[in-house]
């Protein structure tokens, strides 16, 4: 009876048999996105993360497609989801989707197992940081820029002046101290299944779902519906929780078309840098 309620809409969500598997979808930038109340974030993942350990599951699923983005970001909500794994004593099982890199692959490793397509992008482990210099632009158009500060190191990388090897070697530094604590991430995390002398698994390449295999980034290629069925019955449903919408986008859902592009744009550039 309860199986052929099942299979009626509406009334078929009481009556469902079989393991319902929570599922977070960490899709998007990593970071907080202005005006649009989106990108992944602690803060837009807490409570959707906190209802799916929750509940009475076996597991709990992060489906993943980010191309990385804060490594701030990428670090808290890592720490967060082992938090919430230890204290509801639930395994987490990882499924890449299109792409999991840089900060997208931190958030992967965060869980137990990971998974993807053979055509996933996977991996991307280093640090990444971009600017524009418009010194020589300004002085061509007769711009004369005056700028007073105190402590000599806020112009530090400043895109008006001239670049200085002083301001390069102290982005270095931080580079290296974010590139490490991504690494130091990764080999606690993937202890034991890493496959490859850290200098290739650690140099920023980004690599296929099958290479990824191959090098101890994955546990297998694999999709998570057959996954599912296979650690906990053919009956075993995947569940998604939602992250709720912000309130200024509750009672507007609309949002001013400048920030709206804005927003959109650099979230395509971050995918756009793996051809995707």
């Amino acid at each position: 009876m309860r199986t052929r309620l099942g299979k009626v809409p509406v009334i078929g969500r009481l009556f469902r048999t079989g393991t319902a598997v929570p599922v977070v979808r960490l899709a998007g930038v990593i970071g907080q996105v202005p005006f649009r109340g989106g990108g992944l974030s602690l803060k837009t993942l807490e409570a959707p993360l906190g209802q799916a350990f929750r509940m009475k599951a076996p597991a709990v699923v992060l489906a993943i497609n980010s191309p990385g983005g804060s490594p701030v970001q990428s670090a808290l909500i890592g720490r967060h989801v082992r938090r919430l794994a230890v204290k509801h004593d639930r395994r987490v099982l990882a499924f890449v989707e299109d792409i999991g890199a840089s900060g997208g692959y931190w958030l992967a490793a965060a869980a137990d197992e990971i998974f993807c397509d053979r055509a996933s992008l996977v991996g991307s482990i280093g640090v990444v940081t971009s600017g524009f210099g418009a010194a020589e632009a300004l002085a061509k158009l007769g711009i004369e820029r005056r700028l007073f500060t105190a402590g000599k190191s806020k112009t530090l990388l400043d895109p008006f002046s001239p670049l200085r090897e002083g301001d390069v070697a102290v982005l270095r530094e931080i580079q290296t101290d974010l590139h490490d604590a991504f690494k130091d991430f990764i080999r606690e995390r993937r202890a034991g299944r890493l496959k490859a002398d850290e200098d290739e698994l650690f140099n920023g390449r980004v690599w296929s779902g099958r290479q990824a295999l191959d090098l101890g980034l994955v546990d297998a290629i694999a999709d998570p519906h057959d996954v599912i069925a296979e650690r906990f019955g053919k009956d075993a449903r995947l569940t998604l929780v939602n992250r709720p919408r912000g309130w200024l986008q509750r009672r507007l859902r609309i949002e001013g078309e400048a920030a709206a592009l804005a927003s959109l744009l650099e979230e395509r550039l971050h995918f756009a840098r793996y051809g995707l």
